[in-house]
């Protein structure tokens, strides 16, 4: 089944939440799992949790990924996506309208400073979104210096890098804010620690996932450490749920799945979450609200069932929810 609703423009979440008057804690939250949909705050997260739920969030920081380039003398702008192992960059190409698709082999754009950028090949064969590319530069320093946060035309301004950081940010790596945990501040998750539901980390970076494009997922780096792997064993044999912040920590924790269960794991991860291939591990997932065609609502199939994922869209649209990084959140639950 594929989650079938229509996105007025309207909601579309066109700057933070801070700035329409709230704080990152007081977006809407709709809760939906087999027994029905809920609308509340998210700072009323945990009445929808039981002591013993673990939360595994990701954390991955956000780059300024975003940086001005000259194409042929004409100005286009480059998204940084993904750093490979042979120390080349996933990038992509981009105008106003959305991404430049007639990319050439040996291709070379002009960056600031004296930068450059060269396109080596596709990033994935058959596409022409994605180019992987050598770099004159080092990128994180030079990201550093003059680089910005990707933002889509549904953002209309810029915002500040900490705009696009979650709470649980701590090692740089992400071309796009894990969006997911953007709502939990300390307060939240004190409150929650204190009625004993439990939290774990993990580490997924994210590339861009242009909102045109209706890609599945691309190639991740990640690494679930051995004591959440451990930790989600010791949830599960006592009857806890697993709850992954974000699709970025439901992919990474279901690529840590082998052999009937979670170990500790890291390298790249190519997994295509749907109907195919179901979770294992999680339980349930918060998560932002996503646009009609994006490949994020097969994961979240996989996690909660067409079901519940199409009752809450469908409740999403109905109730004005907002949609996207700096939009309201969703909890959806298996049982």
């Amino acid at each position: 089944m594929n989650i079938r609703f229509d996105l007025p423009a309207e909601l579309s979440a066109s700057a933070p939440p801070e700035a329409r008057g709230l704080s990152r804690d007081e977006v809407r939250l709709l809760v939906a799992s087999p027994s029905g949909v809920h609308h509340t705050v998210f700072t009323s997260l945990g009445e929808y949790l039981r002591p013993g739920d673990l939360l595994v969030v990701n954390t991955s920081g956000t780059l300024p990924a975003a940086v001005d380039a000259l194409r042929a003398g004409r100005p286009v702008v480059v998204h940084f996506s993904t750093a490979l192992d042979d120390g080349s960059w996933v990038v992509e190409l981009r105008a106003p309208g959305g991404p430049l698709l007639d990319g050439r082999v040996g291709e070379r754009l002009s960056l600031a400073g004296d930068a450059s950028l060269t396109l080596l090949a596709p990033a994935v064969a058959g596409t022409a979104r994605l180019w992987r590319a050598a770099v004159s530069v080092e990128v994180p320093e030079f990201l550093a210096t003059v680089g910005r946060p990707i933002r889509y035309g549904y953002v209309p301004r810029e915002w500040p890098l900490a705009d696009y950081q979650t709470v649980f940010a701590r090692e740089p790596g992400s071309a796009e804010m894990p969006s997911a945990g953007r709502a939990f501040t300390a307060g939240v998750v004190t409150g929650l620690v204190t009625d004993g539901v439990l939290f774990a980390p993990l580490l997924l970076h994210t590339g861009v996932s242009s909102p045109e494009a209706g890609e599945p997922p691309q190639a991740e780096r990640f690494r679930v450490p051995p004591a959440t792997a451990a930790l989600v064993l010791w949830v599960r044999s006592r009857g806890g749920r697993v709850i992954a912040v974000g699709t970025t920590a439901a992919r990474a924790l279901e690529s840590a799945f082998d052999g009937g269960v979670v170990g500790a794991a890291e390298g790249w991860t190519e997994l295509v979450l749907g109907p195919d291939r179901p979770a294992r591990v999680v339980d349930g997932i918060v998560t932002g609200l996503h646009a009609p065609d994006a490949s994020h609502l097969l994961l979240l199939e996989a996690v909660a069932g067409a079901e519940v994922v199409q009752r809450a869209y469908d409740a999403a649209v109905e109730q004005r929810y907002l949609w996207h990084e700096f939009g309201d959140v969703s909890l959806l639950l298996r049982r």
